[in-house]
Order: C-alpha cells, then structure tokens, then sequence
C-alpha cells in the first residue's frame, strides 16, 4: 500500500438542517477552510458552502425538499462517511475532541495500513480522518 493518500476525484454533499453552524464547527474542530459561502438574501442562512482541507474539498447545504434531501442523519448508523487524510492524527484527533466532535473510535492503527480515528459532528455525519503508516523496514 502507498503511503501517499490520493488525490479526490470526488466532491461529497454533506447536508445539515443548519449549514451555518457545521462549516463554522468544521473549521473550528476539524481545520477546514471556509472557501465559498452562498447565503439565502431573505434570511442569511446558508444555503450552499464549499469547504476544504489539504487537496479535499466539501459541499455543504441544508437538506431540502426540493432535492430529496435530509439535513439529520440517524446519529448512530449512517449510511455515509467521510474519510481524509491528514498530516498528524493523534494532533487532530485532540482539536476534534477539544472542540466537541463525538470520538466513536480513538486513534489506532487500523489493518488496512492507516492511523486513524471516527468522530461524528453536531450534525450527525461520521468522519473518519487516517494518515497512512509507513511500512516497516525489512532488515
């Protein structure tokens, strides 16, 4: 398995019933960075967000009627998740936790080869953030 984590080729849709407070929590626990905020010109609220970290990169909306869409997943089984590398887990994982993300797994070296922990956001949605551990040297 290659060290290097991949590049996205796919941009995931989160929905929430606020968008507003998950992109703000996303920075603030997870370190994303706010890049694109479209807003409702009646209300504020947000409507549409772009938000990335590293070479990924999020929609965020509210869940709509118009698009089927729900903004409340079921907190404990989800029919998503969001997998990113990061440079240092252990350092993310104390932000994550630091700022209120529910941790559903610690750090731990997983047996596909990465370091890696699940958290869940105030919204519900599951997150798991790894970084690829470096394979043994043979001697």
């Amino acid at each position: 398995m290659s060290s290097t984590p991949p590049d996205p080729q796919v941009i995931p849709y989160l929905y929430y019933e606020d968008a507003g407070p998950a992109i703000e929590f996303m920075e603030r626990a997870f370190g994303f960075t706010i890049e694109f905020v479209f807003r409702s010109p009646e209300d504020d609220r947000v409507l549409h967000a772009h938000v990335s970290t590293g070479r990924g990169m999020l929609f965020v909306g509210p869940g709509t009627e118009f698009f089927g869409t729900r903004g409340t997943p079921d907190p404990e089984r989800v029919s998503a998740m969001i997998y990113v590398y990061v440079d240092d887990v252990d350092a993310h994982f104390a932000r994550s936790k630091a700022a209120g993300a529910v941790i559903r797994e610690e750090p731990h070296e997983h047996s596909g080869g990465n370091r890696q922990y699940t958290a869940s956001d105030p919204g519900g949605q599951r997150w798991t953030f790894a970084r690829p551990v470096e394979p043994a040297a043979e001697g």
